[in-house]
């Protein structure tokens, strides 16, 4: 192992007994945790309002604080965009993570303070090296460029100040310490960019001739330049433009529909994949195991952890749960008090508990993304894990999906209408359909019941997308690129129409 990764490596290790620590104590580091923020919180704007002087238990916090949606919190925000402070988080906050959600074209804006910036989302990628070097103790991906695929960002002039929006990515890609700037690719500039076709073509062109070791990123936006710089190269293999490339460390959506893909660019088990959970609002999880693809819930970070069963979404006043109070694979939506100022926050993810000693998860999709046309009940999780199995059976593998009810005229029941673009079409496309309503029913009990006999809810109806549709509707969306998804189950045709029309055209 070369000197540089030996010296890293060593530095990591360090950090595994902290790791350790708060695996041992997790209900002790998460109530550490929930003092020191409503400590930090009493003097705010938001703390004098909500009482925090008066707040010494958790249950006395639920009864003054509400859970709160980006809609709540959304007039504070902008007067910290103008300029404003003290206001939810004692520090000053100039960046804000800008987010579109996934069934919105709207923009959040999340505050991020330098606290969070350096004891989460920092913190976080330096325990994502730390786990890798834990489970690799041979890496030698310290000696190679990490290839970031990092957003944009925009400055904004306020009574002689400046602020700060763009992706998260792109906010810590700008405040990364110079160390870090050097061992990264690309350049600061290319890696800004906000155009983004002319971006994969600079960042192709600059990176295919770095030595990269690692690559970050979510999976949608690194095929494109991957496949781009097999063009460019005229390689079979980016491991014959990357001979060191050792790891993919990814976030932002499910890998498992992108697996395939990844295998056919990247020989099959040449390199490492490892999943981390960093969104907006935080970084909440890292894969701590080789080959297990479940998070570690991350427990200091400056954020408490709460939990709502996702079928209490709809209560006015849904019950929540402490860490120490949850169960496994029961479906609950996250809700968050973090050191940037979010405060009994519902980020819009569900999660499931895989395990509870330590505490591991998967995300299973978001409280506003699913399926519940006849009470099916269907979310990310079930489709995800259902268009895997039908794409193995099938021997096909797929680009971009998006899934919505379908509505027949008179009588006739209601359906489920499948967009999928294909990188290789199904030679018998009734028999992808089956494989995927029959995998649906093995994984949704609702679903199953609701399909029986067709009494209530008919067979999946699956359109083939000609290759570019998603694409198209990111474009026209204003949503190339960053952390902009194409919404994979909605309740409603709004989405699925704008796609079907732009299939037309393309």
């Amino acid at each position: 192992m070369a000197i540089l990764s030996s010296v890293v490596s060593w530095l990591m290790k360090k950090r595994m007994h902290q790791i350790e620590l708060f695996i041992k104590y997790p209900h002790d580091v998460q109530a550490e945790w929930f003092r020191r923020l409503i400590n930090h919180g009493k003097s705010t704007e938001w703390g004098r309002k909500y009482d925090y002087r008066s707040i010494k238990t958790y249950q006395q916090y639920t009864q003054n604080v509400p859970i709160s949606k980006y809609e709540d919190i959304k007039p504070y925000i902008d007067r910290l965009r103008n300029g404003e402070q003290n206001i939810l988080w004692p520090e000053e906050i100039r960046w804000f993570a800008k987010s579109s959600g996934t069934t919105s074209s709207k923009s959040k804006f999340i505050p991020v303070s330098n606290s969070s910036l350096e004891e989460c989302h920092f913190k976080g990628g330096k325990d994502m090296l730390s786990l890798y070097v834990n489970n690799f103790p041979d890496t030698e991906v310290f000696d190679g460029k990490g290839l970031v695929m990092g957003g944009s960002h925009n400055i904004t002039e306020v009574n002689n100040e400046s602020y700060y929006d763009g992706d998260l990515s792109a906010i810590l890609i700008q405040n990364l310490p110079f160390w870090a700037q050097f061992m990264k690719t690309p350049n600061l500039s290319t890696a800004l960019m906000d155009e983004w076709e002319s971006k994969i073509e600079k960042m192709a062109a600059e990176t295919m001739t770095h030595d990269v070791t690692s690559i970050s990123g979510v999976p949608s936006w690194t095929l494109v330049l991957l496949k781009r710089i097999l063009e460019l190269t005229q390689k079979q293999y980016i491991t014959d433009v990357w001979p060191n490339l050792e790891v993919f460390f990814h976030g932002g959506v499910n890998f498992d529909p992108y697996r395939q893909q990844f295998l056919s660019l990247i020989r099959d088990g040449s390199i490492n994949y490892m999943e981390t959970y960093n969104a907006s609002e935080g970084f909440f999880g890292i894969q701590d195991q080789a080959k297990v693809y479940e998070l570690l819930l991350m427990l200091d970070y400056g954020v408490f952890y709460e939990f709502v069963p996702v079928d209490q979404l709809d209560s006015d006043n849904p019950q929540s749960y402490q860490l120490g109070e949850v169960e496994k694979d029961r479906n609950y939506a996250l809700v968050i008090s973090t050191n940037a100022g979010l405060w009994r926050y519902m980020i819009g993810d569900t999660i499931r508990f895989t395990s509870l000693n330590p505490y591991r998860i998967k995300i299973t999709g978001r409280t506003k993304n699913f399926i519940n046309a006849v009470g099916e009940e269907l979310i990310v999780d079930n489709a995800e894990n259902a268009l895997t199995v039908a794409c193995g059976k099938c021997k096909v593998t797929i680009n971009e999906y998006t899934a919505s009810p379908l509505y027949f005229d008179g009588n006739e029941k209601a359906s489920h209408e499948w967009l999928i673009e294909f990188n290789e079409n199904p030679s018998d496309l009734d028999y992808f359909s089956e494989t995927l309503d029959n995998a649906l029913k093995s994984l949704n009990s609702d679903y199953e019941a609701k399909r029986y006999h067709n009494m209530v809810l008919k067979e999946p109806v699956v359109r083939v997308m000609k290759k570019g549709t998603f694409y198209t509707w990111l474009k026209q969306n204003n949503k190339l690129g960053g952390q902009h998804k194409v919404p994979r189950l909605s309740n409603n045709r709004d989405i699925s129409e704008e796609i079907l029309r732009i299939n037309q055209t393309v």
